[in-house]
């Protein structure tokens, strides 16, 4: 029977040989991760079940991106909750407020493979997809279940292929990609779909292009991104993760699968202005828009690549004395390697403000917020009203270069234009 690579994923991890979409089934689980925002509440409803030891503690990933440091008293408290959980349960996998954005650790570490389901208390979790594995987001009491029993119930999701072809012209990236793939779609226009990114353009994409791609799947509705593993993602595996894995892909005959042809050969830089992440627009209809802050950095475009491609805008030039810039590596390696290839000293000497690797103020609860009235561009993910600060604030959303261009100008700029 011809399925899915989401078929194939959960078919093996529930046991079936065959599945279809829209079954019922029950799966294992490979990898849970939880963070210091959502853990708490998820080790208080373990602890209401009334099972004393989590399934398995090598599976369970902890790490602590969303208010570090702690930014309060409840923010410090949470962290308590779960250290001492931690400690209960010998979680060996823990990352303290140290280490980063849990989408970009996870992979560093190799705490994800081909072939996997991995959930996590983050909506974003679909980012890990980009490694070939079932990987989405669920809820602190789901994971509660999941740290008891090590299973949980799914309903098998048709699958959108999006056969992306065509060259990216100089300064357009994948996050240009899939914000207009998102524009094209709508907010809801792959709910519950598994988004598969395939052609070549995405095969000539690195494992960073392609967590982009699948990190915004749940923004058009999808319960997971998928790309499909090759030799590029052996390669990024090698010496990270010692874990055996099977390659799993689609077969273009299966049932539930859809195809969208996309071709990306004329594509400019887009944005994705307030307050909605599918309310994209071409840079050039947006050009000339005051802005009073820059965030560079996310489980989005935190990244090493995205680092180079500000910087190598930025170089010998000053931040607009009207614009605040944020630079947040999106983990300590990435700030490790951004710091001996001088990338932090060019945004440092240009007046960046560059921050210790967290998720920053994408969730709207910890540093770099914006108050009323102000307009924030960011390479994160979601621009919903009040999600970086006041609910009377604006935020636009574009690639690293889009963000480096317009903090120099003081205004959203087309970085083709430099």
């Amino acid at each position: 029977m011809a399925m899915t690579m989401a078929e194939k994923i959960l078919a093996k991890a529930s046991g079936n040989k065959e599945l279809q979409a829209g079954e019922i089934i029950m799966a294992n689980i490979d990898v849970a991760m939880t963070h210091d925002l959502t853990g708490p509440l998820s080790v208080e409803s373990f602890e209401k079940i009334g099972t004393k030891k989590v399934w398995d503690p090598e599976k369970i990933v902890i790490v602590f991106d969303h208010q570090v440091p702690a930014d309060s008293i409840d923010a410090a408290n949470n962290h308590m909750i779960m250290r001492k959980f931690v400690e209960k349960q010998g979680i060996q996998n823990f990352y303290d407020m140290r280490e980063g954005v849990c989408h970009q650790v996870l992979p560093e570490k190799g705490h994800v493979v081909p072939g996997e389901v991995v959930v996590g208390t983050d909506s974003h979790t679909c980012t890990h997809g980009a490694l070939g594995a079932f990987a989405t987001g669920i809820g602190s009491t789901d994971m509660a279940m999941v740290f008891a029993t090590g299973k949980l119930w799914f309903k098998v999701p048709e699958t959108i292929k999006f056969d992306i072809t065509g060259k990216l012209q100089d300064n357009v990236f994948a996050k240009d990609v899939i914000l207009n793939i998102i524009g094209k779609i709508g907010a809801d226009g792959a709910t519950y779909k598994a988004c598969e990114f395939g052609g070549e353009t995405t095969r000539n994409m690195t494992i960073s292009d392609r967590m982009v791609l699948c990190n915004m799947a749940i923004e058009m509705g999808g319960k997971t991104g998928l790309v499909e593993p090759d030799q590029k993602t052996i390669h990024y595996l090698k010496g990270r993760s010692n874990k055996p894995y099977k390659i799993m892909k689609t077969d273009n005959n299966a049932q539930s699968l859809e195809t969208i042809h996309i071709n990306i050969n004329e594509l400019e830089p887009q944005i994705a202005c307030p307050h909605n992440v599918d309310n994209v627009k071409p840079v050039s209809e947006v050009e000339g828009t005051h802005i009073d802050q820059v965030f560079l950095g996310s489980c989005t475009n935190g990244r090493l690549s995205d680092l180079r491609t500000a910087a190598k805008i930025i170089k010998g030039k000053d931040i607009s004395k009207n614009v605040r810039m944020l630079v947040i590596p999106a983990s300590r390696e990435v700030y490790s390697k951004a710091m001996d290839e001088g990338l932090l000293k060019t945004f440092v000497d240009s007046g960046a403000l560059v921050c210790n690797p967290c998720c920053g103020p994408c969730l709207g609860g910890h540093i770099g917020l914006i108050g009323p009235g102000e307009v924030s561009l960011s390479t994160s993910n979601r621009n919903f009203k009040g999600r970086q600060g006041s609910s009377d604030a604006e935020v636009y959303l574009s690639s690293a270069a889009v963000a480096a261009s317009s903090a120099v100008k003081g205004k959203i700029t087309d970085p083709r234009s430099n």
